[in-house]
């Protein structure tokens, strides 16, 4: 991939949107203009978590202004995360399109343990290095995610379903500060962090960290009142629910010195931290200024300079579902060799992104087995739709699965693609591949061309070959059945 001196990281927030340009310079980031526009989508879910029209068009216009500046970068030198509201809205798919053609880039919707991931990335990265292990701590408008990490690499990474945008509309919708409502937002977090209590407390870490806007305000204003020199107090966050209360209301609020866009979500985001603090056993945290969207500018520059977490994390899934290594390279070889042959000439936009997909597929496209040899193809696709993988998007995850579950049996039952060439050229390389290396030895095998001509493939083989092995010949004459039913022409010439 080509290397850039300008990157762009844009994160999709519940609460905000953050655009961040950066230069690179001897593999350092160097940040050159930041956006911010508090969009507050979350606030814009509906009690069937829908997006209502006017949260998207609030949306919408910020991404016309972000899409502005971005004008003029290549595709591979930004890259733009949507986060927990997108993954929980509906109707998060029709409101993509809008959102990447005023954009003019796409947008991934990363998982939670990947967006924790990517957090703790921004914020080792920008902290002196420690010998101790650090818990990052991130309340974002509709998650809070949470990473023991030492050092660069995170170690254990959770994402719970709270945030201050969510919380502050579910207890305090009514701009009241009440003591029930405050208890009950506290129970209700304490209750989410149950089930991560027990790895994430104190003594499995040294060092408490606090990230994004929460806890930059919650540090803030623990300071300017004298109730912690540095960072956030256990003591300071019980003397700052206290002043809230006796103000009762949001909008008494103001003289705190708080921006505008952040007093009506401070109560539900008080509530999710002091409920972290007391079941975690912090007394003290540090504010990190790094967050969400640092962590993608240095994983993308880490993609740049061939360093993608997307290739580390292939090769752990091929050592736990103890994928015959051998076998994968033999798929791999010859499906893309398949795969060039007929994309040499170019196809247009996401050829390479396509390769590179399909080198993962092949690399990948046994892991099933670990389940059962029966319908491995669909285990298979089923464990990449839905498993924690660190770096790839629900959507690439999608992809690899819906080319994995491809690689055998029925077509037809495989959900619509895009219609790109390169996609259905993907998907009948690695199936040509499985079939030919089906013994699983190194064989020699037959000079093999393969040409597309219009709505029409066709593979050109030996024909003296063709007819010693009857076993191969009746798989191809099956392959074609399998694509005429599709609607594709493959023939086989000789």
């Amino acid at each position: 991939m080509q290397a850039y001196d300008t990157i762009a990281a844009v994160d999709l927030g519940s609460n905000s949107f953050r655009l961040q340009v950066a230069r690179v310079v001897d593999d350092q980031i160097y940040p050159l203009d930041y956006l911010k526009d508090t969009v507050r989508l979350a606030a814009g879910l509906t009690p069937d978590n829908f997006l209502d029209e006017e949260s998207q068009l609030r949306a919408l216009a910020c991404l016309k202004r972000f899409g502005e500046r971005l004008r003029g970068l290549p595709a591979h030198a930004v890259r733009v995360v949507g986060t927990n509201t997108f993954r929980l809205a509906k109707n998060a798919a029709a409101f993509l399109e809008k959102a990447e053609d005023a954009l003019g880039f796409p947008i991934e919707i990363i998982a939670g343990r990947e967006e924790a991931r990517l957090i703790y990335l921004g914020v080792a990265n920008c902290m002196p290095p420690s010998q101790n292990n650090r818990l990052v701590v991130d309340i974002g408008g509709g998650s809070t995610e949470c990473v023991i990490g030492e050092g660069l690499e995170p170690l254990r990474m959770e994402s719970l379903y709270m945030g201050c945008v969510s919380y502050s509309k579910r207890f305090f919708g009514d701009g009241k500060i009440t003591k029930d409502a405050m208890r009950q937002a506290e129970l209700a977090a304490r209750m989410e962090l149950q089930t991560i209590r027990f790895e994430f407390s104190g003594g499995n870490w040294q060092e408490a960290i606090g990230s994004s806007g929460t806890a930059r305000a919650l540090a803030d204003l623990l300071k300017q009142n004298d109730w912690s020199n540095e960072g956030i107090t256990a003591e300071g966050l019980a003397k700052l629910r206290s002043m809230l209360l006796k103000a009762g209301e949001c909008k008494r609020l103001d003289a705190l010195g708080l921006k505008p866009d952040r007093i009506p979500v401070l109560p539900g985001g008080l509530a999710i931290m002091s409920a972290i603090f007391t079941e975690l056993n912090i007394r003290h945290m540090t504010v990190a200024d790094a967050a969400l969207k640092e962590g993608v500018l240095h994983d993308l520059l880490g993609r740049l300079h061939h360093q993608d977490m997307r290739d580390v994390t292939v090769t752990q899934f091929m050592r736990r579902y103890h994928i015959d290594p051998l076998q994968a390279q033999r798929v791999e070889d010859l499906s893309l060799s398949l795969f060039k042959q007929v994309t040499q000439d170019g196809y247009g936009v996401g050829v390479d992104a396509a390769q590179q997909q399909l080198q993962w597929v092949a690399r990948l496209h046994e892991i099933g087995i670990s389940i059962a040899h029966s319908g491995y193809h669909k285990h298979a696709a089923y464990i990449l739709e839905n498993a924690d993988m660190p770096g790839f998007s629900k959507m690439e995850q999608f992809q690899l699965g819906l080319q994995v579950r491809a690689q055998r049996g029925s077509l037809s039952k495989v959900p619509k693609l895009s219609g790109l060439v390169q996609d259905w050229t993907a998907i009948l390389a690695l199936r040509l591949a499985v079939l030919f290396c089906r013994s699983r030895m190194d064989v020699t095998l037959p000079k093999m061309q393969l040409k597309k001509n219009g709505n029409e493939y066709r593979i050109k083989l030996d024909k003296k070959w063709i007819e010693q092995n009857p076993l191969t010949e009746n798989a191809l004459q099956a392959e074609v059945k399998e694509w005429k039913a599709v609607g594709v022409n493959f023939s086989i010439t000789s």
